[in-house]
Parts: structure tokens; sequence; C-alpha cells
């Protein structure tokens, strides 16, 4: 069942989709959400990922880690960066607001690889215009990299608002839509990020996985207050203040701010630039930049929110949910082509190969198993929190055999490893 809007109406009752009055059918409660202050939504992160060789001389940049070296004829600091990144170097310029991370860690320097992605801080995203923004990630890129390829993108979209904030069954009540062909359950994981445990229960909420789609839910005062930055972001939140200081629209500093943020990992900007069309002409938006992919973003809010559903009751959507999704667009200087185009996604599915690397990953990892002894159920359970359980699944499902059937399967595998070649082989 679709999930519905409650009705907008104005002070006379009358519907419009500009009210701010919610009427609810049902128990006849109406919601009043006049006081809700809009601040901005922004860009808040850019993450450009660059394929190609490292030029030649780029590396001992690297040589003592923690020094300021000059390139692309700017001063930036060097250093090394932990292997769950995926890099193994850095060069950051916090004033200038980048951070490029250099040489992938699973690809070898001399070959041409994905050893490049540039990270751009909110206050970068602000100064600059999405194409002349293109053309800075660009050039960097050009200094580092020869045999240059974009290879997609990752973006950071956040609402910032007062006179509201989450209610004490936030978790309870926020739904997510499934798809049955990959048994994405939404909501993957729910964890209470570091704001939430330096400053108290319900300061932060953090739903989906990082290498998905996610939303966040946290007092951006607090996170704002913690790292030094209140005075920018105060500064951001009054742009749309009026001249009249008594205005009630205008930004309250006696008021926590809180932030609605919606993350998409590359691999997700590259299914939507697979998967939409122009409704036009047709033909898939194909984009491979930020800049190209920023007349998109108003699509990518509103199917956030309807991919992370905040209910009032079943079936119907919470009015502040309905309220940000249809009444905000994001803060940037494009045409949006929300109204042009048909957002989707494209999954990439196990019917386009044999299937022979899913045989030989599950070959080897029943050996890892039997060698370190861990159970067929455990490991079964494990198997399915990886983010390639969807392939694994969608190839053995080809052959007939169900979710049950393949534990069996496994369980079947291990158990005749234990008893032919001992538990420990």
């Amino acid at each position: 069942m679709a999930v519905k809007d409650q009705l907008r109406v104005n002070r006379e009752f009358k519907e419009t989709p500009t009210g701010r009055l919610f009427f609810d059918h049902q128990s006849a409660r109406i919601t009043d959400l006049s006081n809700v202050r809009i601040l901005a939504c922004s860009v808040d992160t850019v993450r450009q990922l660059y394929r190609g060789l490292i030029r030649p001389g780029i590396m001992c940049l690297f040589d003592k880690p923690g020094t300021i070296v000059d390139f692309a004829g700017q001063r930036w600091h060097s250093g090394r960066v932990s292997k769950d990144s995926g890099y193994q170097y850095k060069l950051q310029n916090a004033d200038l607001g980048f951070i490029l991370l250099v040489k992938n860690f699973n690809a070898k320097i001399e070959n041409i690889g994905p050893h490049l992605k540039i990270e751009v801080s909110p206050h970068a995203i602000d100064t600059f215009s999405p194409e002349r923004l293109q053309e800075r990630l660009d050039y960097y890129a050009s200094h580092v990299l020869t045999n240059v390829e974009r290879n997609q993108c990752a973006v950071h979209l956040a609402l910032d608002l007062q006179g509201w904030q989450p209610p004490a069954d936030l978790v309870a009540r926020m739904h997510c839509r499934a798809r049955a062909a990959r048994d994405i359950s939404g909501i993957k994981e729910i964890q209470w990020t570091l704001e939430s445990a330096t400053y108290g229960k319900g300061q932060s909420y953090l739903f989906g996985s990082a290498g998905g789609v996610q939303l966040g839910i946290y007092n951006k005062t607090e996170q704002a207050r913690a790292i030094d930055k209140l005075d920018y972001w105060e500064g951001v939140w009054r742009r749309r203040d009026s001249f009249d200081e008594t205005d009630p629209d205008n930004y309250n500093p006696e008021q926590d701010v809180w932030r609605v943020e919606l993350r998409y990992h590359h691999s997700i900007i590259q299914q939507f630039a697979s998967g939409s069309f122009d409704l036009q002409t047709g033909s898939t938006i194909q984009t491979d930049s930020y800049a190209a992919f920023a007349p998109h973003l108003d699509g990518l809010w509103r199917y956030g929110l309807r991919q992370f559903k905040l209910l009032a009751r079943p079936g119907y959507f919470e009015p502040i949910w309905t309220l940000i999704r249809e009444d905000v667009r994001v803060d940037l200087p494009v045409d949006s082509l929300v109204d042009e185009t048909e957002y989707k996604r494209q999954y990439k599915t196990s019917r386009g190969f044999s299937g022979k690397n899913v045989e030989l990953f599950l070959g080897n990892f029943v050996s890892l198993l039997a060698r370190e002894r861990v159970g067929a159920r455990k490991a079964f359970y494990r198997l399915k929190d990886w983010e390639c359980w969807p392939v694994i699944r969608d190839h053995y499902a080809a052959k007939g055999m169900d979710e049950d059937g393949l534990y069996k399967h496994i369980k079947g595998i291990l158990e005749e490893r234990h008893v032919r070649w001992g538990r420990a082989v």
C-alpha cells in the first residue's frame, strides 16, 4: 500500500499545496507547522572520484608525512590516512576546503586505477558554483594523474530547520520501502553517532548503510558548537532573514537547529545516472561528475524522503515529512531538472554473468570457515550482511535454491569438509 500525505489546508481550511496545516481525516487531528523555519537546504559534502595513472613525482610529496608541500601552485599538508579510507595518502588544505586522497590501497601504483578521491568541505561548495567547483576538481586531478577519467561522485544533502525536533519514538515510526529483488530492508542499521554519545540520547540518529543511502538526523547546533563552526553556520542560517528583526521567520539563535541529511554513496549515484531518463528524449542522464549531476539533486532529495518514511500512523506520512519533501529545494545556482526527469536506479544483477565467481567464492568461503572453525549458522548470517549478498542469493535463486536451501547447502559442504578432512584443514 502506497503511503499517503495528510490533507494540507490553509487557515480558512481550504486545501492548498502550500498550506502549513495538516488534517488527519481519521483522527480529525490538525498539525500546525506554521512555526517551522526552513533555514537552508544545501550540498554538505561532495566526493569526486577519478581513475588514472599516478604522475611521476607525486609520491615524493609523501616522503615526510606531516610536512607542508607545494602542489598545484598552493601549499598543502601531506600525510598518511587509515586503510579504512581505501587510500594511502592525503593532501589537505582546510583553508581552501579540499582533501585529496591518493593511491588506492587495492590498485598497484604502476597501473591505471581508481587512485584519487577529492573531498570538498561545505564552505568550498558554498563558494563555487557547481561548474566552477568541477573545474577546480578536474584541475587538481590533472596534477595528480595522467589518463584521467571521472569515476562518479558522492553527495550529501543537508536540510537545516528550526521549530521541529525528532519525536521520542522516531526510530519506531521510521520505515523504508524494501525491494524484494534485493532484500534491502531499508533501515539496515540504527546506531547512535558520536554526537549522541557526547550530548545524550536522542541527539543524533543514523539509518542505512554507508555503502548505500543513509539518513542522518541530528542536532546541528550542538555539532557545530563541538567543532567550533557555530559562527560560520549561523552566518549561513541568517541569509534568509528579512530586514525586520522581529520577523518570526528569521533564524532564532536561542533555538536549536536540527539537520536532516541524506548521504548518497557514489555507487548509488551511478545507479541513478544509468537508470534515470529525460522525459522528453527518453535518454538516460549518464552523468559522471558533480557539476553534471547538480541539476538532479532535487530529485535525489525527494527520492530519499520516500525511501525513508516517517509515518504518523500506518499508511500516512508525518506532516513534517510531507513539508520538507514537497516544499524544499536544494540551494544551488542551477536550473533543477526534477520535473523533466524520471528518477530510477539501475541495479546490477547476477543474470549478467555466468556465476562462476559466486561458485568460486563460496568454495573458498567454506574452506575458510572450516579452518577458522566457524559454524554454518553464524557464517550464513555474516554472509547476508555483506554488500554482495544479493548477487549470491540471486545466483542460487536462478538455480532453484531459496535462502533456506542455500543455508542447507553451505551447512552440507561444511560438514563434508569437517568429516573428510578435519576441522582445521
